[in-house]
């Protein structure tokens, strides 16, 4: 009897603990997913609602234990990044023990409200918008296509830039997408071979990418930070555009919102982006793995560093980023990606901005894998490649963001900096809730009726899906009519940026939405 008692209440306390859908994971989802993995994403399957997700949990399982998504290839225990997509130790445990347990729902009432993801642009309308013309994808079956356009700024004035977005004109099919200036204006367009895949001049500068769940570049602007880049009057804009296997015949026009400072703006700090490290001397002899390194001679000026970007082709393996400071045998950490994918890559802004003192050499090393091993190699069987400018060529770049070191850059929190810059002004999402006054600058009241006993949840999301407030989270309604403020601040008690929110609510598993406007 004893026995039979304890066995029952360990079960009990076993199943009281174990994770739901609803209490445990679909924040994660929301969080790590979601981003790509909704209606109207990248994604052709979104993973928002636990209807959605159980079905697929087998899948997800693996690719969650083997880290191949959320797709993130740096480590994070070589450096900490801005906006990092991928899952911790914790988020990954959850994921997977809720699915060894059977993927229970739990009490639907319980489910986090769901993110509200804007389909225009996130910034708003820019001071300049370049478009490349309308194309039609040339990937099959067979293979991907990468093509590049080369389009007129019309830029009358030199500018400083503070934010850029890309916006792709298919969501569906845009699997990433580099943009460079070309200040020459020497560029051409190459969308007939399906493989350009780099600027042939070298004064063509790659300044963002965009990648399926990514952040606009929003370089902090208002005191103490105010950093921007320049874009020369006369520039083309040079856009490089990967569209996966399968999507031949869909069509595309992606651009490029710029948005500027005023032109009399004072104090704005110059940021560059080079490619530091680059080697253009490298042979890969088939059937083996050959490593390219370059290293960057000692530094003669001090340098604040604000981000990093490694570039290898189909053949890469693995790529490295660091630097040996001067008179120590320190190291300076980048990034290291022990599994390069080509099609996943980024700018990864550092979390903090990363000195580096005159005297520093900046270092690169980078694996190919060019034997029949290497699934993406795209000769069979191998033959010999060197560095070029196409796809099926290989390079060994290494860019960064950097400027000119003043003291106590590597103080600034990058991170908190560039998301307080991120702005929304169009959005269609509607709810049945009264949002008095909206547009407001102070205080909003927050309306709708409800049923007394039901649970509630209420929260405050940005236009990237990120929490911004929880107002309400399991609570239980007293009253007909809930009624709630909104004093513009975040879950720190820190006003919030001006710009487009949303406030989701989740009653008794009834979801609804609305946009509140700050300005």
């Amino acid at each position: 009897m004893k026995k039979t008692l304890l066995f029952t209440f360990t079960l009990i306390g076993f199943m009281a603990n174990s994770q739901t859908w609803s209490n445990d994971v679909a924040q994660i989802f929301y969080n790590k997913c979601a981003k790509c993995h909704h209606s109207g994403g990248i994604s052709t399957t979104s993973l928002t609602t636990f209807s959605e997700v159980s079905p697929l949990v087998s899948m997800i399982a693996t690719y969650v234990a083997n880290d191949e998504m959320p797709p993130w290839p740096p480590s994070n225990t070589y450096q900490q990044y801005s906006h990092d997509r991928a899952l911790s130790t914790t988020d990954k445990t959850t994921i997977l023990t809720w699915i060894g347990l059977g993927a229970p729902e739990g009490n639907s009432a319980n489910t986090p409200p769901v993110p509200i993801f804007s389909t225009g642009a996130i910034l708003g309308a820019g001071d300049l918008t370049v478009s490349m013309p309308k194309y039609m994808s040339k990937a099959s079956s067979l293979g991907d296509d990468y093509a590049c356009f080369s389009v007129p700024s019309g830029l009358l004035v030199d500018r400083k830039i503070k934010s850029v977005e890309i916006i792709p004109g298919n969501l569906a099919i845009v699997h990433h997408a580099l943009i460079f200036l070309d200040p020459a204006a020497v560029e051409v367009t190459d969308s007939i071979g399906s493989d350009c895949s780099s600027p042939a001049n070298s004064t063509t500068k790659l300044i963002t990418g965009y990648t399926p769940g990514a952040s606009p570049m929003t370089l902090p602007s208002s005191s103490p930070l105010k950093l921007g880049m320049t874009m020369t009057a006369g520039s083309n804009v040079y856009f490089n555009m990967h569209y996966p296997n399968g999507s031949y015949g869909e069509f595309d026009s992606t651009k490029v919102i710029f948005h500027f400072y005023p032109e009399n703006e004072t104090g704005v700090r110059e940021v560059y982006a080079a490619p530091i490290l680059e080697n253009w001397s490298f042979n890969l002899p088939p059937n083996q793995l050959t490593t390219v390194t370059d290293a960057y001679p000692a530094l003669t000026n001090n340098i604040s560093i604000l981000s990093v970007f490694p570039h290898q082709h189909l053949l890469g393996k693995s790529i490295k980023a660091y630097a040996i400071l001067p008179g120590t045998l320190d190291t300076l950490k980048f990034a290291n990606l022990p599994k390069w994918d080509f099609h996943w890559q980024d700018f990864y802004f550092f979390k903090t901005i990363k000195f580096a003192p005159i005297g520093t050499v900046i270092k690169g090393e980078g694996v190919y894998d060019n034997t029949t091993a290497n699934p993406n190699n795209p000769n069979t069987p191998p033959i010999a490649v060197g560095p070029g400018l196409n796809t099926a060529d290989e390079m060994f770049l290494v860019y960064f963001h950097y400027m000119l070191h003043q003291v106590g850059d590597e103080n600034y929190d990058m991170e908190a900096l560039m998301s307080n810059e991120l702005k929304e002004m169009t959005s269609d999402q509607k709810g049945a809730i009264s949002i008095v006054p909206n547009p407001s600058s102070n205080g909003t009241k927050i309306s709708f009726e409800a049923v007394i006993g039901d649970n509630l949840s209420v929260y405050i999301y940005d236009t990237q899906g990120n929490i911004v407030n929880k107002l309400v989270a399991n609570s239980t309604v007293n009253s007909k009519q809930v009624n709630l403020d909104w004093d513009g601040t975040n879950s720190e008690g820190a006003s919030v940026h001006k710009g487009v929110y949303f406030v989701s609510v989740n009653l008794n598993g009834k979801f609804m939405t609305e946009r509140i406007i700050r300005f």
